[in-house]
């Protein structure tokens, strides 16, 4: 650059056009600025509309948050948590035992935690939303453990006390609440197809399939009533957590009995098959001799 403010490459534009371009470029924008803040004024209620809708369409087909309003699944679960429900994964995989699932019980298991009812319409309407976000408990939605698949014997008890499914034993320390026992009820039922057998983790005082025996299915709930899988706990934050399938399922023992359970009906077509298939090639046999 020169002396006099010119560089190599021609003269230099003045200082003060450069001001005066930034200027303009941050210059306010006066009554149009006002005219933006009021426009935003008028979109918010279109944008609160437009998340509720948005999160009621969530809540419907992906993930729901649930509020524990009864001790049925202590320690696990404790009074006044929220966990998250995924609606999804059972179109992915199927119900697995361990699973912990939200479920209907509308038309069948009585309430757990009786709710009065809404005083008027402006009531019914805040609670209905409540439930809706998991703030307050569904008047009709249950949240076990699941212990029996369709097909499964389920037992009461062993000589040591323990719940069998297809004869293997479970180790509940695990989520059993302390102090429980496995159950205080005796029981035998094989779950029926489109069936599950649910219990909560504090067996003291879960009104479960064990206190239903009396009902369509011996106890054991439709699985098309069930909602989706708790997956998290999201409140308190002190006790945000997941919750996984205890190891208890994955015994080996447990999942040979299934496996062999399952294989069975193939099984015994292999074995039907054999006598029908020796029988057709004595046939053909006798039949190409007799035309020799």
């Amino acid at each position: 650059m020169t002396s006099d403010g010119q560089g190599a490459g021609g003269p230099r534009r003045p200082v003060e056009d450069e001001v005066h371009v930034v200027a303009e470029d941050t210059k306010p924008a006066g009554k149009g600025g006002k005219a933006k803040k009021g426009s935003f004024w008028r979109e918010l209620p279109v944008l609160v509309v437009v998340a509720l809708v948005l999160a009621l369409i969530i809540k419907s087909f992906v993930v729901q948050a649930f509020y524990i309003p009864s001790e049925s699944m202590e320690n696990t679960l404790l009074v006044n948590d929220r966990v998250l429900v995924n609606k999804l994964v059972y179109h992915t995989r199927d119900i697995e035992r361990g699973d912990i699932v939200v479920f209907s019980g509308v038309d069948s298991w009585a309430n757990e935690v009786e709710l009065p009812p809404p005083s008027n319409p402006v009531a019914g309407f805040f609670r209905w939303v409540g439930t809706a976000f998991g703030v307050v408990p569904g008047e009709k939605d249950y949240i076990k453990r699941v212990i029996g698949l369709p097909g499964d014997t389920v037992k009461c008890c062993d000589a040591k006390g323990r719940i069998t499914v297809n004869g293997v034993p479970l180790d509940e320390k695990a989520y059993l609440h302390p102090g429980d026992e496995p159950s205080q009820r005796f029981f035998e039922i094989k779950v029926e197809k489109g069936r599950l057998w649910v219990m909560g983790d504090h067996r003291s005082v879960s009104f479960d399939s064990r206190l239903h025996q009396g009902d369509p299915g011996g106890g054991a709930i439709p699985a098309d009533t069930v909602v989706g899988r708790a997956f998290v706990v999201v409140w308190p934050f002190s006790r945000a957590t997941t919750l996984p399938i205890p190891g208890t399922f994955e015994q080996a023992a447990l999942k040979t009995a299934a496996m062999a359970g399952g294989a069975a009906p193939l099984l015994l077509g292999f074995a039907g098959a054999f006598p029908l298939v020796a029988l057709r090639h004595r046939w053909l046999v006798r039949a190409r001799r007799r035309s020799g």
